[in-house]
């Protein structure tokens, strides 16, 4: 299983998170630290997706993979403030990327990455997530919220 979440994390938030800005900057020439207070959202950023996918491997049972899913509704470390901290983390990761290197497309690039979660998350992880843990769905929902507000 651990090669399982390990190659999740690489596909997909390793690629959005990191490979695909940092791509982005190396094509764009776009280099050079612009504001170095943007490296703080992007530590935290990839500390917290790393908590996350700690625990959906740990308390889970399971990888944050689609196809290879957490057994067990993960609940605790930053479940406990929002359903969504590692999609919270990603968006933390590239707007640190946008700010620390000043790139206007990077922006951009966090803001529809940003409207896709969301999107994500409410048409298709919430009702799935309704149907396989019931009533102990119902109750973490109601009692934490989306994004933490």
């Amino acid at each position: 299983m651990f090669a399982r979440a390990l190659f999740a994390f690489l596909v997909m938030p390793g690629l959005v998170a990191f490979a695909l800005p940092i791509l982005w900057l190396r094509n764009s020439g776009h280099t050079q630290l612009v504001q170095p207070l943007g490296l703080l959202p992007l530590v935290l950023g990839a500390i917290a997706l790393l908590w996350c996918v700690r625990d959906f491997y740990v308390r889970g049972k399971g990888t944050l993979a689609p196809w290879s899913p957490p057994a067990n509704l993960v609940v605790l470390g930053l479940y406990r403030y929002t359903r969504n901290p590692m999609y919270i983390a990603v968006a933390l990761n590239l707007l640190g990327w946008a700010i620390s290197f000043g790139l206007v497309g990077l922006y951009v690039y966090a803001g529809v990455v940003v409207v896709a979660f969301h999107l994500r998350v409410v048409f298709g992880e919430e009702p799935w997530l309704a149907e396989t843990h019931g009533a102990v769905w119902d109750e973490y929902a109601r009692r934490v919220p989306r994004w933490f507000w």
